[in-house]
């Protein structure tokens, strides 16, 4: 089912969703079964399974020079996606890259969901690799999200690459897309942030999931700003619970997000990582309580493979 099919069987009432990331490469599916086991008596209608780009490295050579080698630390995105909705008759929705794939390969990535009755992805443009200073598209690859949008749109119409096949079978995904309550990191402002984003809706978006965010206001001027910008697609808040003391510079740091100075000050005066980890959690409950009595369709959490915060925060509100 598609995920705005979701949102519409819902009537209103808020529905509680997480985010998995894929194991590395090495390690078995049980990990995935492990972090997701806890959570399913929340009854979420969908889960999220990131893609994880290519990295690269390289190696001196006998002759000196050095040897570029293309490493995946995450693979399995298609797999995990057809093994939950197999053991656990949910919807499992894929993330989708620009980066990394060219346009033929974004298409037999998706002939594959479709096979599969994958009927959900989120398309990402995704982040520059370590030795690239800016985002730079692959051969043949998407340089923008909405380009991405638009090859799924079209494969939605039947309209493959190859324009000589006939007869052509359409599919039929819903199409989720990132926004940034605090802008992206990329962009000059957030208006300009809007206008991309808009442009994402006009080649096809359903639904937009935010980046995470610690301050709920943001989140609130973030729509108010897309409703008047003419975004009227369904904004999925994105939560995270702070963990450690690690992740007060590391979040800002790698997500480009703000912490309220409330949370900061209390953080600073914890005693170790699990007294931050309590304040964490109390800090994601009381947003999520605030923003499910807004009436957001969806609460997302980004478990980063790891249930246990997000149980908790999860049989405080469902």
């Amino acid at each position: 089912m598609k995920v705005i099919d979701h949102l519409e069987n819902a009537k209103g009432a808020t529905q509680f969703t997480f985010e998995i990331l894929p194991p590395l490469k090495g390690q078995d599916i049980q990990s995935i079964f492990d972090a997701i086991d806890p959570l399913m008596e929340f009854k979420p209608p969908f889960i999220d399974v990131t893609y994880h780009r290519e990295e690269y490295d390289y190696v001196e050579r006998e002759n000196g020079l050095l040897e570029k080698r293309v490493i995946r630390k995450r693979p399995g995105t298609v797999g995990i996606c057809a093994a939950i909705q197999n053991r656990y008759d949910v919807d499992a929705v894929p993330h989708i890259l620009c980066g990394g794939f060219s346009q033929e390969d974004t298409e037999n990535f998706l002939i594959d969901l479709a096979f599969l009755g994958i009927d959900n992805v989120v398309a990402l443009r995704g982040d520059a690799v370590k030795s690239e200073t800016y985002f730079k598209a692959c051969k043949g690859g998407h340089k923008y999200a909405n380009e991405l949008v638009g090859q799924i749109k079209n494969l939605n119409q039947g309209k493959y690459l190859d324009e000589e096949i006939l007869n052509c079978t359409p599919t039929d995904f819903c199409v989720g897309v990132a926004g940034y309550p605090e802008k992206h990191a990329e962009a000059p402002s957030l208006e300009s942030d809007l206008y991309f984003l808009k442009k994402k809706l006009e080649a096809g978006a359903d639904y937009i999931i935010t980046q995470m965010f610690f301050d709920n206001q943001k989140y609130f001027e973030f729509v108010t700003k897309c409703r008047e910008a003419g975004i009227n697609i369904p904004i999925i808040p994105g939560l995270k619970p702070l963990a450690t003391l690690k992740q007060l510079n590391m979040l800002p740091h790698r997500f480009h997000v703000d912490l309220p100075q409330d949370l900061i000050d209390a953080v600073v005066k914890a005693k170790n990582n699990k007294a931050i980890a309590q304040i964490g959690l109390e800090w994601c409950i009381q947003q999520s309580k605030e923003l499910k009595e807004k009436g957001v369709p969806f609460l997302h959490y980004y478990s980063m493979g790891k249930s246990e915060s997000v149980k908790k925060i999860a049989s405080a509100l469902f």
